[in-house]
Order: structure tokens, then sequence, then C-alpha cells
């Protein structure tokens, strides 16, 4: 791993996902990570989007709750099957992540049309096309017509998901759940452990769906292990990594 930057804390603004809270992340700038380090990261709550790693460090509030879901004993519900049947036709091809202007437009259209923000294409290549490990890209083709796509990074013991970006036209389909379905079948046949989702954040409603993926882990920022319903804690990924073995940032 090349560090670029030591950890430090953001300036305070206004939370994205629960009224009258402040958001501060702790970050830091790195690159040239392998699979083994960033699953240490990963299984220590930690998030990235190319080059960029973070946390939530927010005062007072350890609401954001890193969610992960143990592949081997995935089954889906009954709502999740009916997903699987009706994008049946859909095709998904897993392979390494590589720009074509397909791929921006369906970012740009998804900007847009979901949170009402244009895209910036620097931000596109800086957030998915900068990759600082290993990754994959699932593009999912629906009629030969490019309808979403994945970014994935790969840990030496999971996925993560980064980001999804779909046609806003295909959201009768359910893109984002059936891209995580995929998405856990494929870290199985992979060997791995692990499907990283992200945060959950209770209250927020629109990561509650997240919560939908059973059995599921959630790491407790205090003694920072992955709790399940009626199983033994788990340990994150063992070994140190310098200078962020035992940094907590502020309490």
């Amino acid at each position: 791993m090349i560090l670029y930057s030591h950890p430090e804390l953001s300036d305070p603004a206004p939370c994205p996902y629960l009224p009258d809270r402040t958001l501060v992340y702790s970050f830091f700038f790195a690159g040239n990570l392998t699979s083994i380090e960033l699953s240490w990261f990963l299984s220590r709550g930690w998030r990235k989007f190319g080059h960029y790693f973070f946390r939530p460090s927010c005062p007072g509030c350890r609401a954001c709750t890193p969610l992960r879901v143990p592949v081997l004993r995935f089954s889906p519900s009954r709502g999740q099957k009916r997903v699987l049947r009706r994008c049946g036709h859909v095709r998904v091809d897993f392979g390494p992540v590589r720009y074509e202007k397909e791929l921006f437009d369906l970012y740009h259209t998804h900007s847009q049309v979901r949170f009402g923000q244009e895209s910036s294409f620097d931000e596109f290549i800086a957030n998915l096309h900068s990759p600082s490990c290993p990754t994959l890209l699932a593009r999912y083709v629906d009629g030969g017509r490019l309808m979403g796509a994945g970014y994935l990074d790969q840990g030496s013991e999971g996925l993560s998901s980064v980001y999804f970006i779909f046609d806003p036209a295909a959201s009768h389909l359910s893109p984002g759940i059936f891209s995580v379905l995929r998405e856990i079948e494929e870290a199985k046949m992979m060997g791995l452990s692990h499907y990283y989702l992200g945060y959950v954040v209770p209250g927020c409603e629109r990561m509650a769906y997240k919560a939908g993926f059973h059995p599921h882990q959630l790491f407790d920022w205090q003694d920072e292990l992955w709790h399940e319903t009626d199983k033994e804690p788990e340990p994150p990924s063992p070994g140190l990594i310098r200078p962020f073995s035992g940094w907590t940032g502020p309490n």
C-alpha cells in the first residue's frame, strides 16, 4: 500500500441521512492496496471511492453501521426470488474495470434522473475508474443494451459494492436489488466469505433495503466486532497496518 496522506477529519457538514445531525468523516488517500490490505480496511468499517478512503467519525453519533452478508449462508427471500425471475433475461458479465463512453452516459442519466444532479466526467473517472486496489465491473445487459453497471472492490475475503448505476427506465425490474443478489452469488462462486454493502442507517428509509438481505452482520464501532443474531461475534481481518492499527479517531 502507498499512503498518500495520513488520516484526518473532514470539516463538519449537515448529515445527508438524518435531520439535525452533523457529518464528519475520517479520511485518507492511498493506492496500490493488495486484496489482503483492502479486506483489513473493509472489515473495520472503511469505505472508498478511487483513492479516497473514509469512515464516519461524527460527534456523538454512530448511526452509520457497516453491513455485510456471509455469502455461503445467504438465502434470498420470496420477494428477492421474484426479482431474480423478473430479471431472468438480463445478462450479467463480470470483468475488469474498463472505460466505455456507454458507462459514462449511463452514469450521467442515473445522476440526473435519480438525484437531480449534473454529473462530472472528472469525478466519474476519479471515483470509479482510478483503481487503488483489485476491482471488478459487473455489466447488466438487457437485449443488447447496457441497463446497469456495478463497480466492486475485491478483497481477500469479500467483494465490496462501491457503486451501482442503472437506467431509470428499468426501475420496474428492481435493478438495485437484482445487482446485490447477483454480486452475492458472484462472491460465493469466487470462494469468498462476505459481500460488503456499505452503511445502513436506522431511521433513513433509502438505506433500509440493505437490511433485507439475510443473514447479515453488523459492525459495532465500540467493540469492533461483527454481530449477527444468534451467532458468536466475528473479529475483523487480522494484522497490523500502520498508522491505522489502534487509531480510532475522536470519541
